[in-house]
């Protein structure tokens, strides 16, 4: 062996001490402080004020020896049930649920100023607070669009969780006279000769409407297959056809119906058929065709539907004959 042959021996336990070490330096690298730089998630609307503490609750017990009254219709109620729901602790828990700790309140003899009532908040206000609990339901998913929300109306302007008339949700009023309370409008198509029977029983508001908000116009559910809410009931206009209507899928069934009540059969716009059809069908309007020339209007075509019977689609005529 050579000289430099021997030269490079010597380097070899360098050589293995750099290897080995070289993981453990990596794994020594200090960790950056990702705390300052990341962005802050708002936290989650609580009832439970910053910094209350276990103790600072009484349970709904002690609520009860100076609000006997409103325990007992509270007692009767869908929220009773929080009081055996432990997970989210005290906050959620009762009376304190929804108004916050009231060690304070009952410590100053019932001030009314160190517990949350909702008699003078605004509706912002108790509608964060009821949504809490209740943003996780089938029927609050699009609450953020809820006209009624925006328009300054409190959940409790229609559920009263002490003074329900109604079992069911808590309805300070039966429908449709809590809806008839500020929609007088509409209270009057439905005295209409022809009209979707709200006022018979048969039919609520709430089939049609989700009043705490939809992605839709006027808060209108969808149906499950995300059509036209109609569709529910009539799914036998529902298709698909082979040859479709447009203005259904386009525009909705209001395009021809007006969905509360008519003076007209089937709800429809105008008493005559034949003008309600010509609103689209002229040679002018978009691309639907025009009336042939051999319809005078006479008596033996009074009516459209006479021969287009099928008006809603077809699968089996272009012309909606069958």
């Amino acid at each position: 062996m050579n000289f430099r042959s021997l030269r490079w021996v010597h380097w070899i336990p360098a050589i293995l001490a750099a290897v080995l070490l070289l993981p453990a330096a990596a794994t020594a690298q200090p960790t950056a402080d990702t705390s300052a730089a990341a962005p802050s998630v708002p936290a989650k609307a609580s009832n439970k004020p910053e910094g209350a503490q276990s103790s600072d609750y009484v349970g709904s017990e002690t609520c009860k020896a100076c609000h006997e009254e409103q325990y007992n219709s509270w007692e009767k109620s869908p929220h009773w049930k929080t009081t055996l729901d432990t997970k989210g602790g005290p906050s959620h828990q009762g009376c304190e649920g929804c108004h916050g700790p009231g060690s304070e309140h009952v410590a100053g003899g019932g001030d009314v100023t160190k517990i949350f009532t909702f008699q003078k908040v605004s509706a912002k206000v108790i509608n964060e607070r009821c949504m809490t609990c209740h943003e996780g339901g089938t029927q609050h998913m699009n609450a953020i669009n809820s006209v009624h929300a925006k328009n300054d109306v409190s959940c409790i302007a229609c559920h009263s969780p002490h003074h329900a008339t109604q079992p069911e949700f808590l309805l300070t009023k039966a429908q449709p006279e809590l809806c008839y309370g500020c929609h007088l409008a509409q209270k009057a198509t439905f005295e209409m000769p022809f009209h979707h029977r709200v006022n018979e029983r048969l039919v609520q508001c709430s089939d049609c409407h989700n009043p705490h908000g939809t992605v839709e116009a006027k808060q209108v559910r969808t149906s499950a297959a995300q059509d036209a809410v109609c569709f529910t009931c009539h799914a036998d206009k529902r298709g698909p056809f082979v040859y479709e209507h447009e203005p259904i899928k386009v525009e909705g069934c209001q395009t021809c119906h007006t969905p509360h009540g008519s003076p007209n059969p089937h709800m429809l716009k105008t008493s005559n058929v034949n003008q309600l059809c010509l609103s689209c069908h002229t040679s002018s309007f978009a691309n639907a065709p025009g009336i042939p020339s051999f319809h005078n209007q006479a008596a033996q075509y009074q009516a459209c539907t006479l021969c287009h019977v099928q008006v809603h689609g077809s699968n089996v005529d272009h012309w909606y004959f069958r």
